[in-house]
């Protein structure tokens, strides 16, 4: 997919909003169907025939819009930080993931549809430091995603807002029993349950998750995993490698504001496995949901997902300590839901879809009528 919804009914929301997104192959342009009004334009797929696409469209709609925000620091970014130099408009790159680190997971980890190639990684390297010279702001996430800005070499403003929260009014902790949710959501109602809605790619780690489950299995224990996204096809078959694919629940990914938060109240465990990540709201809406939270130690992750406090977290690549950190979060439901009730404390005050969008609203409102 390309453009998160929840991200798109935010900003419709609050703004009149003209979405420019660029044709994704094989896939949509918008994560799931949307239910707010806004325009939508479609660009070419290619990514430099869409950076064309941006710089021709701003320069010709340069009276209609009071802000611009690009996704990523890529070459889309640089036509929209270069054709603000000519309409005078404020533009922002809203920065959701570390791309250099992400490619860079190929290396290792290559797929057949995702290869690493060296000049690739030089070329996303070069267009940051561009953007970093010729852009006005950023929007990031994480503190760790403001610290892979700087790195850059930018000297501007780098605001950390995580747009686009979380709806801690919707992703609530469950009003009925754990086996009264997963009988109506059509899941197994004995055994434990874990969540894990990474999409497939190397910088998410999926193996490292199996192989953990892999291990629990053969000494005995009674799990389930479910698994939520556009890539849960691939998802099977990596499963059926290591042999556990009667133990997963796989489908498409479901819409995050109809069925998502139901899919949390009904797990006992959520798991977020990535070898780089710039934030991850999976963990934050586990936890606002009551939902334990194990994560992999790493970026953005570090920030909310704090071992002792707020959930478990252990070494990238290390299904061991995976596999111990599920059986300590399951063995241990007391202290569980200790580390989960604080987990969601820091959603509501930090990460509330409310309080981001205040924010947002602060650093736009000098160029906006809202």
């Amino acid at each position: 997919t390309g453009t998160d919804v929840r991200l798109v009914e935010g900003l419709a929301e609050k703004f009149n909003l003209t979405l420019v997104g660029r044709q994704v192959k094989n896939g949509v342009a918008i994560s799931q169907p949307t239910a707010v009004q806004f325009t939508a334009i479609e660009g070419p797929a290619s990514r430099f025939q869409f950076a064309q696409f941006v710089w021709k469209y701003l320069k010709q709609q340069r009276e209609q819009f009071d802000y611009v925000m690009v996704q990523g620091y890529g070459v889309a970014a640089v036509a929209a930080n270069l054709a603000s130099r000519f309409t005078g408009t404020p533009t922002a790159m809203l920065v959701c993931s570390p791309i250099e680190a992400y490619y860079s997971c190929r290396r290792a980890y290559s797929m057949p549809d995702k290869p690493f190639r060296g000049y690739e990684l030089r070329s996303f390297q070069a267009i940051a430091r561009l953007n970093a010279t010729i852009g006005q702001q950023y929007l990031v996430l994480s503190q760790y995603l403001a610290e892979v800005v700087r790195s850059h070499g930018t000297q501007k403003p780098v605001s950390i807002i995580p747009v686009y929260g979380v709806d801690t009014n919707l992703f609530v902790p469950p009003s009925e029993p754990k086996a009264e949710l997963k009988a109506r959501r059509g899941l197994p109602t004995t055994g434990s349950l874990i969540f894990f809605s990474s999409r497939i790619a190397p910088e998410k780690d999926s193996e490292t998750l199996l192989l953990a489950l892999q291990r629990l299995l053969k000494e005995g224990r009674d799990l389930w995993l479910l698994h939520r996204s556009g890539g849960y096809q691939s998802f099977i078959k990596e499963a059926e490698r290591y042999g556990i694919a009667e133990r997963v629940i796989a489908t498409d990914a479901v819409h995050p504001h109809q069925q998502l938060p139901l899919d949390y109240q009904a797990c006992d465990l959520c798991v977020q496995s990535s070898r780089q990540e710039g934030l991850g709201f999976s963990p934050l809406e586990a936890l606002a949901c009551g939902v334990p939270v194990i994560a992999s130690a790493v970026g953005g992750l570090r920030e909310t997902v704090i071992d002792g406090q707020t959930g478990w977290t252990y070494p990238v690549g290390d299904s061991d300590a995976l596999a111990k950190c599920i059986e300590a979060a399951l063995d241990n439901p007391d202290e569980a839901a200790r580390r989960t009730s604080t987990g969601r404390d820091l959603v509501c005050k930090k990460y509330d879809q409310g309080i981001v969008f205040r924010q947002l609203l602060d650093v736009m409102r000098p160029n906006s009528c809202h």
